[in-house]
Order: structure tokens, then sequence, then C-alpha cells
């Protein structure tokens, strides 16, 4: 799915990196806890999530992301915005709650990582 279509099917406004609308991605994560992303996530593309501080863009950025979308109608400080930029990370926002937006991607075919049990 491109970044793209994400922004249209959460109704998310670009808040930078426009020119990486284009760029395909394959799955995505949504959690508040960047501990579990550090720990759980493996090959996610995208973070959605609505905490709002500069470790969701270094998680993100560490974890080879390229777009976060921040929900719940959280917005980024220009500090982050900043940071995102630098390393080419799109960020979004929208309104909708991390439930939503989570099953909105993945009913459109956005997956995320199989759970070993």
């Amino acid at each position: 799915m491109k970044i793209g279509t994400i922004q249209e099917l959460l109704h998310a406004e670009l808040l930078c990196c426009e020119e990486e609308l284009n760029r395909e991605v394959f799955s995505a994560c949504g959690s508040d806890m960047m501990s579990d992303v550090l720990a759980y996530v493996k090959d996610q593309a995208v973070l959605l999530t609505g905490l709002v501080n500069p470790q969701v863009i270094r998680t993100a950025e560490m974890m080879d992301m390229k777009c976060i979308v921040f929900v719940r109608s959280k917005r980024p400080n220009s500090e982050m915005i900043a940071l995102a930029r630098d390393s080419g990370i799109v960020l979004l926002a929208t309104e909708m709650r991390l439930y939503e937006a989570c099953g909105i991607l993945y009913s459109n075919g956005l997956v995320g990582n199989k759970v070993a049990t």
C-alpha cells in the first residue's frame, strides 16, 4: 500500500515528507508503548500511535519505519517534525482512534506481524 493511500484512508493531515507519499509499505503496527515496539515489532513500515514525544521518532528511526500516524488528533511539535524530516519519515495526523485506524488499514490489506505461538 502506498503511504498516500494510508493518508486518504485515514483522512489524515500530512505533516512532513510529502515526497515520500508514493513509497510502498507492506505492514503496520499500533502501539503507545515504544518498549513494545522495540521488543515485539519486526519489519513494520508504519507505526500508529497516540504518543507524542521525540522517543517515537527515534524508535521509528531505529526500526527503519517509513511512516508514523498520530491518532486521536495528537500532533507532534516542531522538534519532532524536524527529526522526522531529517530521517525521511512521513508524519501523518488523524482524528481517528488507534483501534479504528488500525482496523481500516488492516481491512484494506495492510497487515502486521504473525505472532509466534
